[in-house]
């Protein structure tokens, strides 16, 4: 069987914080990765937006994406993704037209719905059929049992949340969020009483929109429905990826956009000189997927020494951990194609987090090397 890596590759990046550093050196670190990202040969560079977290510097996703952008020529630069249960639709138009001002043609907006939306749809779904317990394989491509125990979001955790809005506020509901956006960037939006306003910069801007999504929920039926291209989180969530995809095909409608489905599937990847060397780099990422999971946010990246000391508790990481693609440049991009074959992707966008930033720029280029010769 001939290979199959002729989709294109992607970043995606979370400007992570190693134990040790600090934000400054993180988004340094996350402008050279893109630079040298560009120079290997990858579409985008996406930035992942998280809020509150000690070991991610991603927040401010508008800003950085314009630093990206202005230190790069030909990659595509974008939010993966913008959480609309944190912004206006207004207030995302207006930057995002700004950035296809200063960089046209270039600019993608993700969209998410973000927590607050998220909790919304989760009450609502609340008693929908859960996942089987028990993982299983399908094409070739593993597709692990859930975790058995997701704890629950704290009062403090909840707390937190609350400073993401303006007091008493309340996020629109997704596709109402999505449709005023849409609304917005063609100059179409009307209020209540008939009148139209302009977003300027944002009316005409020449992005490209994407939804994102782990599930076969909300995520992926709009952006069937609107005929939309699709990422989905298998890095995130891969015990609910190929649900997500098939959720997305039965729903899509031809639009102006696209004919047919378009998707997107993203890996946790780590390449190293050798299976060792790349077992070593990955160390880590039990115990920063467990912080996650613990309800403590994305903590620094510890180093693998560091992490040697973490008592991880499977349960809880095992999918993740056992879904990250690990080893030489020609392992990983065999499981690779197993992961584009499975789903069907038409392209496929990496995320790696590495204590070292060389390691994790050497990941990416040898990497990009073995998928684009083959």
């Amino acid at each position: 069987m001939s290979r199959h890596p002729r989709v294109p590759l992607s970043v995606l990046d979370l400007a992570p914080i190693s134990t040790g550093s600090d934000v400054r050196q993180a988004l340094a670190n996350t402008v050279d990765l893109a630079r040298r990202a560009e120079q290997a040969g990858y579409r985008r560079y996406w930035l992942a937006e998280h809020h509150l977290s000690d070991g991610l510097a991603s927040s401010a996703t508008p800003v950085l994406i314009g630093q990206v952008a202005a230190a790069t020529s030909r990659l595509r630069v974008g939010s993966g993704a913008t959480l609309l249960g944190y912004h206006t639709p207004l207030a995302v138009a207006e930057a995002y037209g700004t950035l296809d001002a200063l960089h046209p043609g270039r600019i993608d907006l993700g969209l998410g719905r973000g927590l607050a939306a998220g909790r919304r749809a989760a009450s609502a779904s609340a008693a929908a059929p859960q996942p089987s317990p028990g993982s299983r394989t399908v094409k070739g491509l593993l597709i692990p049992a859930p975790p058995v125990s997701r704890p629950q979001r704290s009062a403090r955790g909840v707390a937190r949340e609350e400073i993401l809005l303006q007091p008493h506020a309340q996020p629109l509901p997704f596709e109402q969020a999505v449709d005023a956006l849409f609304g917005l960037l063609s100059g179409t939006y009307t209020l209540d009483d008939g009148s139209r306003v302009h977003a300027t910069p944002g009316a005409g801007a020449a992005l490209e929109t994407w939804v994102l999504g782990s599930s076969a929920g909300e995520s992926a039926q709009l952006a069937g429905r609107l005929g939309l291209p699709f990422a989905v989180n298998y890095h995130v969530s891969p015990a609910t990826a190929l649900d997500a995809v098939d959720a997305y095909r039965r729903a899509f409608v031809p639009s102006a956009t696209l004919a047919r489905p378009y998707l997107m599937i993203s890996a946790d990847v780590v390449v190293g000189r050798d299976l060792a060397d790349a077992q070593r780099i990955a160390r880590p990422y039990g115990a920063w997927v467990q912080g996650i999971r613990r309800g403590e946010g994305a903590t620094r990246y510890l180093s693998p020494e560091e992490a040697e000391a973490i008592v991880l508790e499977d349960d809880l990481v095992q999918d993740r951990v056992s879904t990250q693609f690990v080893g030489d440049a020609n392992a990983v991009v065999k499981g690779l194609e197993t992961l584009v074959r499975a789903t069907e992707a038409d392209e496929l966008i990496v995320t790696t987090n590495a204590h070292r930033h060389e390691d994790r720029v050497q990941s990416h280029e040898w990497l990009a090397q073995a998928w684009l010769a083959a």
